[in-house]
């Protein structure tokens, strides 16, 4: 990619920290960001020490001023950023009417807010190269899930954000499209299994079994995914909204 420098937000665990690593393996210099820039800088050594090149910076990404400084960080270490991977995310789930205000709220702050902060941030740095990739990462949720209606509004919310932002930019040569997982085994779904009261083993066989793949998807799975848009061969694809689900969800 002749050292494309890339932001992945989100990326200290999980399906970021497998996208941060896949795109250092393609040939980029990495932003490993997340609010906790100690866990960030884990990712980011394990990428130095398999000979890439990465730099640690802990954000906010709903936090305005914190985005700007991310991104001014970005710059002054790594150079500007022509990749952006808006993966940060949170769940609150919860029935709606027990669903509270501030549930709501933080769940659209960090997948709308963020991806908006920091779309907004960095989309000067590609215009002005002519050249751009953003990656947006939705969920099958944005189908509908119980028990999800904020997380599932903010995900459906990401594909619009995607295809609008697809029209906007792509006479830069900026393409955007989106991501939208299935089940995939990482620390959070860990989390909702506890949640729930259900052993983990229980709650992904139960997954695999309605995937027509038999198996639930790893973060890696979505990796790949991420650097075939991100790459240079990518550029006729815009505003698209790929399913990594092990079957046809949408």
């Amino acid at each position: 990619m002749n050292t494309r420098i890339a932001v992945v937000t989100g990326a200290a665990r999980g399906i970021g920290a497998a996208v941060a690593q896949q795109l250092a393996a393609d040939g980029c210099a990495v932003a490993v960001v997340d609010l906790d820039e100690a866990a960030c800088l884990l990712v980011a050594e394990s990428i130095e020490k398999s000979g890439g090149r990465a730099i640690a910076v802990g954000t906010d990404v709903s936090d305005e001023e914190a985005v700007a400084a991310g991104v001014a960080r970005v710059v002054q270490e790594l150079g500007p950023p022509t990749v952006l991977v808006n993966n940060a995310g949170v769940i609150r789930d919860n029935l709606l009417f027990r669903m509270t205000v501030a549930d709501w709220d933080l769940v659209m702050d960090v997948h709308l807010r963020g991806s908006f902060l920091m779309t907004r941030a960095v989309q000067g740095h590609m215009i002005e190269r002519k050249f751009g990739r953003i990656v947006n990462m939705s969920s099958t949720s944005a189908l509908g899930n119980r028990g999800q209606a904020n997380y599932a509004a903010a995900k459906a919310g990401l594909q619009g954000f995607t295809k609008t932002l697809a029209l906007e930019l792509g006479k830069f040569g900026v393409t955007v499209n989106a991501i939208a997982p299935g089940f995939i085994e990482t620390e959070m779904t860990h989390e909702t299994a506890e949640r729930i009261g259900v052993p983990f083993e229980e709650f992904k066989a139960g997954a695999a079994a309605q995937i027509p793949v038999a198996r639930v998807g790893q973060p890696e799975d979505i990796a790949h995914a991420v650097s075939f848009f991100a790459s240079e061969a990518a550029g006729f694809v815009s505003g698209q909204v790929l399913y990594v689900a092990g079957g046809p969800k949408a």
